[in-house]
């Protein structure tokens, strides 16, 4: 009996069905790096197909064998399914780095495959500038489909799952505290979303192309910045276009990228109002002017400004790119003092909006947090005082403020215990945390040995593994990765 029902504890035939439905999904976006190779002659297209016959057998073996008896899914069935999608997506990613004209080994080609799907834009390729087109569209590719989220995508595509847990791989998948259906159906939110996103990465593509970069370029860097990625075309980033035009475009889209897309849509839609009431999006413009003044002040100080756009392009372009997560640079922002490098730091911390691709914390739960501190501060004086949490004039569930504090506690843990397990791992002290924070982040900016110029490549292998855990549990916002370690998820 009691056999009987931990089988009943997940609808196993329905998740297999569901990732081999995603995995022929997979496949198609594989032909696309194929068919580029094989248009500028390059021998890539060999293993791309291969790798898109592959997986797309192995989808269609498990949609068509499995068949389970009910299409429902649950709570416990959306956290695994979200977290098992990510990882089965990043095995069948890496093969193409393995198989290239340049390959890998399998932790390099797994790190740079979970980096690019948690569009966390840490790298272990060292010779950029020198790869085929087809491996560039497919790290740039990868951040796209990552960065709205592929349940998400599933969610656009396949409208049977709006039925069937679509609610719970929906919240398991899209980042912030809540998640606000801007449609009835989840599907029709997912498509509302998508749209929205993929109408965003249009207009770049044509924007940059208007500038210093070809059309190919134009589509790389498109998905690495609405994405919020940081994949480039070369191993100097944006800085090897020198061009103030491309900084600019770049920063308006990779802070559209930090915003909260239901946001976007409502504005899209011509609801300017909630624009101008949100609070999380008031601070995160906040916290953008005020690291402008800081880094300019640093700057000036520390004498690294020579021309004009040192205190103006270049500073903002940072900010903007660290804050988002999106990890492009266009200059060795270490040289710019010791002060830019720890807020670089709490820009890393903070993130930007709920709701966009950018990774962090999330300025939303800092505004929880903040605001549930001056409350206990006040009642320090006043103990009877009653307060409530209160976020775009609505107070806040005290339940759901909790939740953020175990979430702010359990994530600074988590960048704790990733540190020290990579000064085990050999690595130095200063660039084992920085590290980690990066990729529990989601920013993939380094510093040190994996700083300006430098690689993830120079990590020991241990400690890459490491490295793409954190990157999961980041993207996927800690919860949805850590349940699945509770002997409780697996016992009903």
């Amino acid at each position: 009996m009691k056999r009987h029902h931990r089988t009943l504890l997940f609808n196993v035939p329905m998740l297999l069905k569901v990732i081999g439905i995603l995995l022929i999904i997979e496949s198609v976006f594989m032909l696309f790096p194929a068919i580029v190779s094989a248009i500028y002659g390059e021998s890539d297209w060999i293993p791309f197909l291969l790798t898109a016959a592959a997986t797309g057998a192995v989808g269609a073996a498990l949609t068509i064998w499995m068949r389970p008896t009910h299409s429902h899914m649950g709570k416990r069935d959306g956290f695994l399914l979200t977290a098992s999608v990510w990882v089965v997506f990043s095995i069948f990613g890496m093969i193409p780095f393995m198989c290239s004209t340049n390959p890998v080994g399998v932790s390099d080609a797994f790190f740079e495959a979970m980096s690019g799907f948690t569009t966390t834009g840490s790298s272990v390729l060292t010779d950029i500038d020198n790869m085929s087109h087809g491996i560039h569209l497919w790290r740039a590719m990868m951040q796209w489909i990552g960065g709205m989220g592929i349940i998400l995508f599933t969610l656009a595509v396949i409208p049977m799952l709006n039925h069937s847990g679509g609610i719970q791989m929906f919240n398991a998948e899209v980042t912030g505290i809540t998640h606000d259906k801007i449609r009835p159906r989840i599907s029709q939110t997912a498509k509302s979303l998508w749209m929205t996103y993929l109408g965003l990465t249009v207009i770049l593509i044509v924007l940059l192309w208007l500038g210093p970069m070809n059309l190919f370029e134009s589509i790389c860097h498109a998905f690495g910045a609405i994405s919020t990625g940081g994949y480039s075309t070369h191993a100097e980033s944006i800085a090897a276009f020198k061009s103030e035009y491309i900084e600019i475009v770049l920063i308006i889209f990779m802070f559209l990228g930090g915003v909260n897309f239901a946001l976007i849509f409502k504005c899209v839609r011509g609801n300017f109002r909630d624009l101008h009431t949100n609070d999380v999006f008031r601070t995160y413009v906040g916290i953008i002017a005020l690291m402008f003044v800081l880094f300019v002040i640093s700057i000036l100080y520390v004498g690294e400004a020579h021309t004009w756009a040192d205190i103006t392009v270049e500073p903002l372009f940072q900010i903007v790119s660290t804050i988002t997560s999106t990890g492009f640079t266009v200059a060795n922002f270490e040289n710019w003092g010791t002060f830019v490098l720890s807020l670089t730091f709490v820009m890393m911390f903070f993130g930007a909006c709920a709701g966009s691709t950018s990774g962090g914390a999330k300025i939303d739960r800092i505004l929880y947090l903040f605001k549930n501190a001056h409350n206990e501060l006040y009642r320090c004086i006043f103990p009877n005082a009653v307060l409530s949490v209160k976020v775009n004039n609505k107070v806040v569930n005290p339940d759901l403020v909790n939740k953020v504090i175990a979430f702010l506690c359990i994530y600074m843990l988590l960048v704790v215990g990733g540190g020290m397990a990579l000064t085990a791992c050999g690595v130095p002290l200063i660039d084992a945390f920085f590290s980690s924070f990066s990729c529990i982040s989601n920013t993939g900016l380094g510093a040190g040995i994996t700083g300006f110029g430098g690689s993830y490549d120079l990590l020991p292998d241990i400690a890459k593994w490491i490295l793409s855990l954190l990157m999961l549990t980041g993207r996927l916002e800690i919860f949805t990765v850590l349940v699945l370690f509770m002997p409780s998820f697996w016992n009903r």
